[in-house]
């Protein structure tokens, strides 16, 4: 049975219909849930969906539409000024300037284009709607879409969000929904009038030739407009306020001029300092007021977790983690914020990848061995496996079939250098027979054909893991939207990505200096005392004490297992697990993406009922 997107209060979506009346009664569907509609120029339904006001600017001009709806600060002359370039590529063209992180919908003469964001903060799904001859929907929530559609769940894939770690070009970022597809962030879809779809490439790496100097500058200037974007218009703005990267979101919003309420947790490990660099931060800025949460105030990992009900298009790995992330914007909620600046992204974009190393091994010997030698000695890695790893050739299919063959194989150790295309990921031990099995029939399916998302290793696992966390902060806004709190990470924006990874990677990532990128960048900026810090706090001891003291809501969420139902897990081996003691690096990291599976399954049904699993030729996944 086909019906409407989901109810859930706060929740903010949107549906993008071709120009025909055949997705009238999809449309009409769409209405029950939504508040908000933008019609073509015929007048038939263009978005239909939910969204705040200030994250909309829409513009008419004669046969052309334009909107530009997320995170941002496109005025209406500007976006007509798009809209009016004479075609649907030229519009994108304009609007790939603009700053911040948005989705644009464009139209004309009844042709609608519709692209998000690189990394996937702003998603784009597509689905096919049955007897229509091709005709298809375009949404920012693949839950929505799959409502609408009438999807059913593919247990296949979600049995790929059961590995660890869940960074694996193509397939987690994919949908769990037969039918409903990702569009990757570096291509725009394109609608006819009819609704059939294409999709054409708009977006590549930059050449990673920039100085790190030049860069610096670059990078400042994209995170000062990143950030004004946002702030623009508030009165009042709140922040994360603990590593380097948060400490620049909150640096460059407080230079620019914006009452800022900053928060920082403490944790309990003695050697954690972000309270002492926060503090430091703090006395040297104006217009600052802080806040630290005592540890013992922070919710621990694993609070709760029988007992989630976010409403999210997907399986997450924040729920072990959801009160603590929430805790702070609640408390920003609370204090009247209404934005939420946060330094998720700063690792990807300004740690970058030791794999750089591969690709610049046949360009500049010298500088790769010595960059090679400093990253084995500073992680201390094995350095036979470190020389096998930089003179493996493999292409990256051949990479992805042996993932596929080690599926289940333990983690490998801390001690493993990072060269290769990835680190390879595993299903826990309690994953099913046919669940390893329908993995790793997916894994061969796109070992096939499946092109890296850069030609050097580098470059291709900032790419892949920069996608894949992405999801979690479109995660934490989902979760946030309720509170009516913007949640942002400017990290994430197109146009500081591409200001990072235009950064020669020799001097972006290299052993002998801490995030050198966004040190340089922060001069001035950022006070001095705390510039040059070279420390990061963890959180390994919330998640040892959250396990012992939240194991019963752990094993609570395991009495009537959703996953064990789709036969994709089995329960007595996962109960086991959650009854040891385990190491939080590896073995307790293990459970993440299961609980996150598991949550989502339960919330989902909540809010919209038993899911119905996909009917394959084989019957489905059973165990």
């Amino acid at each position: 049975m086909v019906t409407g997107p989901s109810s859930t209060a706060g929740a903010c979506w949107f549906l993008v219909f071709p120009d025909t009346d055949a997705v009238a009664a999809l449309a009409a569907r769409a209405r029950s849930s939504a508040t908000r509609e933008i019609p073509h120029a015929s007048g038939r339904p263009w978005l239909i969906g939910r969204w705040p006001d200030h994250a909309l600017t829409t513009v008419a001009c004669g046969p052309a539409r334009l909107a530009v709806l997320g995170q941002h600060a496109v005025t209406e002359k500007e976006a007509a000024h798009a809209a009016r370039a004479g075609s649907l590529e030229a519009a994108d063209a304009h609007a790939s300037k603009w700053a911040g992180s948005h989705h644009l919908i464009a139209g004309l003469d009844g042709r609608t284009l519709v692209r998000g964001t690189v990394t996937g903060v702003r998603s784009v799904f597509v689905a096919q709607v049955p007897g229509t001859h091709g005709a298809h929907l375009v949404s920012d929530r693949a839950d929505v879409l799959a409502d609408v559609a009438g999807a059913d769940l593919d247990e296949a894939r979600l049995a790929v969000h059961l590995l660890s770690p869940g960074i694996l070009h193509p397939l987690t970022t994919q949908t769990v929904w037969r039918g409903v597809d990702v569009v990757p962030g570096d291509r725009r879809v394109l609608l006819d009038r009819d609704g059939r779809l294409r999709t054409s490439r708009c977006w590549s790496p930059p050449p990673a030739e920039l100085p790190l100097a030049e860069g610096a500058r670059l990078v400042r200037e994209r995170l000062a407009d990143a950030v004004a974007a946002r702030i623009t218009g508030r009165e009042l703005i709140s922040a994360d306020l603990g590593g380097v990267d948060s400490t620049a979101v909150v640096a460059t919003a407080a230079r620019a001029g914006a009452k800022t309420v900053a928060y920082t947790a403490a944790v309990h490990d003695v050697l954690g300092d972000d309270v002492a660099y926060a503090r430091r931060t703090v006395e040297a800025l104006d217009a600052v007021e802080h806040h630290v949460v005592p540890a013992t105030a922070v919710p621990l990992t694993f609070d709760r977790v029988d007992v989630l009900d976010d409403d999210l298009d997907t399986p997450s790995l924040y729920a072990v983690n959801r009160h603590r992330r929430m805790h702070i914007i609640e408390r920003a909620a609370e204090r009247g914020s209404p934005l939420h600046l946060s330094g998720m992204g700063g690792d990807e974009l300004f740690s970058g990848a030791s794999a750089h190393v591969h690709g610049l091994l046949p360009r500049h010997p010298r500088t790769a061995w010595q960059l090679a030698r400093g990253f084995t000695s500073l992680h201390r890695w094995s350095r036979r496996t470190a020389i096998a790893q930089l003179l493996d050739r493999r292409p990256y299919g051949s990479w992805l079939a042996r993932v596929a063959h080690d599926l289940t194989l333990p983690q490998p150790p801390m001690s493993v250098p990072l060269f290769t295309w990835g680190t390879p990921p595993r299903l826990p031990p309690w994953a099913t027979g046919p669940a390893v099995e329908a993995v790793r029939a997916l894994i061969h399916a796109q070992a096939k054909d499946t092109e890296p998302l850069d030609l050097g290793h580098g470059g291709h696992r900032e790419l892949a893991t920069l996608r894949t966390l992405a999801r979690f902060a479109r995660h934490v806004q989902q979760m946030s939207e309720p509170l009516g709190v913007t949640f942002a990470a400017p990290y994430y924006d197109d146009l500081l990505v591409e200001a990072a990874l235009a950064v020669r990677p020799q001097e972006r990532v290299t052993p002998w200096r801490y995030k050198p990128l966004i040190e340089e960048a922060m001069r001035g900026v950022v006070p001095e005392s705390v510039r040059h810090r070279t420390t990061k706090a963890h959180a390994a001891l919330e998640e040892e004490t959250g396990l012992r003291r939240h194991r019963s809501a752990l094993l609570a969420l395991w009495e009537d297992s959703r996953l064990r139902e789709l036969g994709l897990v089995d329960e007595a081996a996962l109960r086991d697990w959650c009854v040891r003691p385990l190491a939080a690096d590896l073995e307790s990291a293990l459970l993440h993406p299961t609980v996150g599976c598991e949550v989502w399954l339960r919330a989902r049904e909540r809010s919209r009922g038993p899911l119905r699993p996909a009917q394959t030729d084989t019957g489905g996944i059973t165990a």
